[in-house]
């Protein structure tokens, strides 16, 4: 009998270990995640991880020069 690993558990988190909210945006300085999408991660399913995953690049290319210049300046520190 073999045990099948859920497809979840192939699919590893874009966390960056950097775990830092960025206020104006909500979104975290590393992976450009909200709170409730990181809290969340663990319960999503892999087809909910993927759609996640690719929404990413867009929210960085669209923030995240503006959260680099706040992080980067220490105006949020």
């Amino acid at each position: 009998m073999t045990s099948k690993v859920p497809d979840t558990v192939q699919i590893a988190s874009p966390c960056t270990s950097v775990c830092v909210i960025d206020p104006p945006t909500g979104l975290c300085a590393g992976c450009y995640r909200t709170l409730d999408e990181i809290a969340g991660w663990i319960a999503l399913t892999a087809e909910q991880r993927r759609a996640l995953l690719a929404e990413l690049p867009l929210r960085r290319a669209r923030h995240g020069d503006a959260i680099a210049s706040r992080w980067s300046s220490g105006a949020q520190r």
